[in-house]
């Protein structure tokens, strides 16, 4: 398990990573062409706009991986540990249920009727299907963390965190 772990670890950052940096290239030339060379880019906005959702969702799953995400622990706190854990646990399994109910189903579904309509995206005429397929692939990252918080949980082991972040 925790070389599966490691494995998608990595994978998600590095993906993270190049995502980050076409972003910027992408954002950089748009500006450059705008007002250097007086002739913006028609699909630079649109194609900075697929990967800020990329980003973001992405972004998400490994924010919940890492425990960077948004999260109102004052309530918990109060309660004796062996209660705090069980509260952990059952959001812990809630946030499953959600992911796959919502973003794997449901995105699925997403995908599945925006590929069936043929939409396509104006400036990069690529299936918009495509660029939403991130949902469903954030939600199965979100969903095997979160199992695996699950089982750290109930074994009443850390889980590890990535390599390389504090």
């Amino acid at each position: 398990m925790n070389a599966m772990l490691r494995l998608l670890d990595g994978l998600l950052k590095r993906l993270l990573v190049g995502l980050m940096a076409a972003i910027v290239l992408v954002v950089c030339w748009q500006v450059f062409s705008r007002h250097v060379l007086a002739s913006p880019s028609s699909m630079t906005e649109e194609i900075a706009r697929c990967l800020l959702l990329w980003i973001g969702m992405l972004g998400a799953a490994f924010a919940y991986r890492t425990g960077q995400h948004l999260g109102l622990d004052i309530v918990v706190r109060k309660f004796r540990p062996q209660v705090q854990q069980v509260i952990a646990m059952v959001l812990t399994a809630l946030v499953v249920l959600f992911a796959l109910a919502v973003m794997v189903l449901g995105g699925g579904a997403l995908v599945q009727l925006t590929l069936e309509l043929n939409q396509m995206s104006a400036s990069l005429g690529i299936p918009v299907g495509w660029i939403y397929s991130v949902i469903p692939l954030a939600g199965l990252f979100i969903a095997f963390y979160g199992l695996c918080q699950l089982r750290s949980l109930w074994h009443g082991e850390a889980l590890p965190q990535p390599e390389g972040i504090d």
